[in-house]
């Protein structure tokens, strides 16, 4: 396609090797939390349609991210290239909205024939300050777009994260206490988890050791019982990265049961979300198998992702490559059935 005037040359193509949506319900969760983040950290105004995010290489190799309006084009490309099949993605001019230099996600292709793939050199000729190069984030060191990728890769591999949880010891309560950690009532106890969720090829890759934090004493009150959860140990995850690791996936069994206070923090806060309704995007909801829905929610220092029908799972910045599941019990169900009723789908 034909590079936006005033930021690629004019007589200078763009080789096309990937695009991306960025709308309310579908963006690289690396950009933020929400749509609004997204775009903000694109210098973008978050236009409700969204845009479609055009990455490739000019004649010189330099990497450049083209911004185009022409939502349905760029999706109707991304489902061919899903499929296999050729596609020629090639906006009309007058829908680029901008030309931004590099690459905000991490390219494993390069144009054939053109120098290795780098950052434009600055604009000697240019007005005013030009943007920064756009990067990857760092998969080597955890952080919120680290947690955000995560909880994106559990989504997209759900079958095999779920295969890892045991409920019946997973799940169980400490001796004198329901599943929040409060005193057990008679009568009380955890709902049975409702089975897997849809079909996946493989686990997820490996992160660093769990740093264990002392329990919450068991009469704390809970102001959010949403869901029996496991206990500080969880399962680990890599810092990021498309590749999935099945070996280094294990649960991890040497921590005491009880709530993990970040856990006990997302889930409250989630809750909040029903009552007041987070910007556009931090609540997803995307096709499960049979009527059930895969949600994804986040929130400052956290990210979730569970089935509907299901189980849920909970990423923490403060717990580096720890994936801490949360069963249903009896009030896991309706926050899910509330968050869903928020969440954007895809068109």
């Amino acid at each position: 396609m034909a590079a936006p005037i005033d930021t690629v040359a004019d007589d200078d193509a763009l080789y096309v090797l990937t695009a991306v949506l960025l709308t309310p319900a579908q963006f690289p969760s690396v950009l933020g939390d929400d749509y609004p983040a997204a775009c903000a950290a694109l210098a973008l105004e978050p236009y409700s349609e969204g845009y479609g995010l055009v990455l490739g290489q000019d004649g010189s190799g330099a990497r450049w991210t083209v911004v185009v309006e022409d939502v349905s084009l760029v999706a109707v490309a991304i489902a061919a290239w899903d499929c296999g099949m050729d596609y020629d993605l090639s906006p009309d001019d007058r829908s680029v909205v901008c030309a931004l230099p590099g690459w905000p996600l991490p390219v494993a292709v390069a144009a054939p024939g053109l120098a290795a793939p780098h950052d434009p050199l600055p604009d000697r000729e240019a007005e005013g300050i030009e943007p920064a190069p756009l990067t990857p984030p760092d998969t080597e060191s955890w952080g919120p777009a680290q947690r955000r990728m995560g909880a994106d890769e559990i989504a997209h591999q759900w079958t095999a994260w779920r295969e890892q949880i045991d409920d019946e010891t997973a799940f169980a309560d400490p001796p004198g206490t329901d599943s929040t950690g409060a005193e057990a009532t008679p009568g009380s106890g955890p709902e049975p988890a409702s089975g897997s969720g849809p079909e996946s090829a493989s686990g997820a890759g490996s992160g660093s050791e769990p740093v264990p934090e002392p329990d919450p004493p068991l009469d704390a009150p809970d102001p959010h019982p949403e869901a029996e959860v496991q206990g500080e140990g969880g399962i680990e995850t890599g810092a990021g990265g498309d590749q999935a690791d099945d070996a280094a996936v294990s649960p991890v069994t040497d921590s005491p049961p009880g709530v993990h206070p970040g856990v006990r923090r997302a889930l409250a806060q989630a809750h909040d979300y029903i009552d007041a309704p987070p910007p556009p995007g931090r609540i997803r909801s995307s096709f499960a198998t049979g009527e059930a829905r895969m949600l994804r929610a986040d929130g400052p220092g956290w990210s979730l992702v569970a089935r509907t029908d299901d189980i849920a799972f909970i990423l923490l910045d403060e717990e580096p490559g720890e994936v801490l599941p949360v069963g249903r019990g009896s009030e896991l169900p309706g926050l899910l059935k509330g968050l869903d009723a928020l969440a954007v789908r895809p068109a």
